[in-house]
């Protein structure tokens, strides 16, 4: 559910009417070809308008469903930490109540990961809005590949944290305000050294102080746009061909490059406001023949 700006002129650019019919994209800035028009993916969009994630759509639980991952230590990812109310998805972090010991590592938080239980495709636009949560944890949107391909591929649209700190790694110390997107080809029995192409902009206010629209043209196997706030602001020419069907991800993690203090930080003391990434929608499209020609 889209909470109104208070202008006229955002209330024009924000419509509701206008996102259900195309992506939210500012004057000049859509890049569709001439004689293409975008169409919505409905099982890879959600305004999050119900009362529960819709289960046709997302997958809340970590393990299952061909995905192993539940979690960077710290940070465990758990489904009872996902919710849905007042027209967003909402992921809460936290502390365990009791430190628990899985694959070797030891949790002591809690996060989650909302993934699609439809892969998206090469040519669709992908688009969230998204305020992310207050903490030293994560709020992203992405886009990976599974199974038993010879690549293994990710596509980052948007990585932040909420907060930094004296921790942090130096080269990461704006993260709490920033549009950041990634192309990675990661390691595996086929491609023994992980490569990476990324880009990223300082955001007006920190990610954590309003919401944003990140959006990323799948445009070719070579070739990525990325766009924020609807508006085109970086290209990447992805490493290897990203020609595989990928699922999207929204994970709340936690990074060792980003550490929880001692005390735990907001991650342990915030307001339930300041520990949760709110969803506003996820919305996906594909190009087809504009019915105008």
């Amino acid at each position: 559910m889209f909470r109104f700006p208070g202008t006229v002129l955002a209330l024009a650019l924000w419509s509701p009417i206008a996102f259900s019919r195309q992506p939210f994209f500012q004057d000049g800035q859509d890049p569709a070809p001439a004689g293409q028009a975008w169409q919505p993916v409905v099982e890879l969009s959600d305004d999050f308008d119900g009362t529960e994630l819709d289960a046709t759509k997302w997958q809340s639980n970590p393990i299952g469903n061909g995905w192993r991952w539940d979690g960077r230590a710290p940070g465990l990812f758990r489904a009872e930490n996902v919710s849905v109310a007042d027209g967003m998805m909402q992921v809460t972090v936290g502390k365990l109540e009791k430190p628990i010991k899985r694959h070797g590592e030891t949790y002591t938080h809690q996060g989650a990961i909302v993934r699609s239980l439809h892969p998206g495709q090469p040519g669709q636009y992908f688009e969230c809005r998204m305020k992310a949560n207050r903490t030293e944890m994560s709020s992203t949107f992405w886009l990976m590949t599974k199974g038993k391909h010879a690549k293994k591929l990710e596509l980052d649209i948007q990585e932040c944290v909420g907060r930094t700190s004296e921790l942090t790694d130096s080269w990461a110390e704006n993260w709490d305000q920033i549009f950041h997107s990634n192309a990675i080809h990661r390691a595996n029995r086929n491609n023994p050294d992980k490569v990476q192409v990324q880009a990223s902009v300082p955001t007006d206010v920190k990610n954590s102080d309003r919401f944003f629209v990140y959006g990323a043209w799948w445009k070719t196997p070579q070739e990525i746009m990325f766009f924020l706030d609807g508006k085109h602001t970086y290209t990447i020419k992805t490493p290897v061909d990203y020609d595989i069907p990928a699922f999207i991800q929204m994970a709340i993690e936690t990074y060792d490059w980003n550490p929880l203090p001692a005390d735990g930080g907001l991650v342990e003391s915030g307001s339930r406001a300041d520990r949760t990434t709110m969803y506003d929608w996820v919305r996906t499209w594909r190009l087809e023949p504009s019915r105008d020609r």
